[in-house]
């Protein structure tokens, strides 16, 4: 059976990979997303990641703490790269083949990000982490996912939470709201829907790069997408 997307770029939070405990990796959590990516190799799929790193260390969060924004975003940006390496051990360990890129130089730790090193990396049938977001302050590991998305040629951003979708509101707050089971760029902007930050949504609306939000934690649930399987929010223009 031909699979639906054959690239693809998963985007995956770092606070998912805290699992229960309050900070950290959940090795359990990490196996559980290292074991469905295999899958999809195994299916054929060439996937790229983007791994946040709020699990260790928000930009953002460090305002508070008295450091100045550019130096908490670099610190940021080194929690990815934790995220990533060890995301990748697990890849490998599960039986798949992964390798750690960043956006800047940063070896013997990882080989640096280039298209054409991609490209030779996918056609050895590695899954891709990119890390260290884009390489500059100011911008978030969504803005990251949709940039690689973009010049990988990705079919679609597999954006991974923790909930089925978008709704109409906070499901884990509202009981009341309702699942979109696709939405166009404009409407989910129009309603204010807090799908991707605005520089990444504004980028993947204008490369026509469509966005499907789904449940990461319900383990088969990348095999299912890739073979067909109506799940998740679709977002598209």
């Amino acid at each position: 059976m031909p699979l639906k997307y054959k690239r693809v770029l998963l985007k995956l939070s770092g606070e998912a990979l805290m699992g229960d405990k309050k900070s950290g990796i959940d090795e359990s959590v990490l196996e559980t997303y290292a074991r469905q990516i295999r899958e999809i190799q195994e299916l054929g799929a060439q996937v790229g990641i983007v791994i946040g790193g709020g699990n260790i260390f928000r930009g953002l969060s460090g305002l508070k703490s008295g450091f100045d924004r550019v130096t908490g975003d670099y610190m940021g940006m080194l929690a990815t790269v934790i995220n990533g390496l060890a995301l990748q051990t697990f890849i490998n360990q599960s039986g798949g083949k992964a390798r750690v890129l960043t956006a800047i130089e940063m070896l013997p730790v990882a080989e640096r990000y280039t298209k054409t090193l991609t490209e030779s990396l996918f056609e050895q049938g590695y899954a891709l982490v990119f890390t260290f977001g884009t390489g500059n302050p100011f911008f978030t590991t969504d803005t990251a996912a949709a940039l690689r998305g973009v010049e990988i040629d990705a079919e679609v951003i597999l954006k991974g939470t923790r909930v089925d979708g978008v709704y109409t509101a906070d499901p884990e707050k509202d009981p009341g709201a309702v699942k979109y089971p696709d939405i166009t760029f404009e409407e989910a902007y129009d309603k204010g829907l807090k799908i991707m930050d605005l520089t990444a949504f504004t980028m993947c609306r204008e490369n026509n790069l469509p966005i499907l939000v789904f449940d990461m934690n319900r383990e088969g649930n990348l095999k299912r997408i890739l073979m067909g399987e109506d799940i998740g929010t679709l977002i598209h223009n």
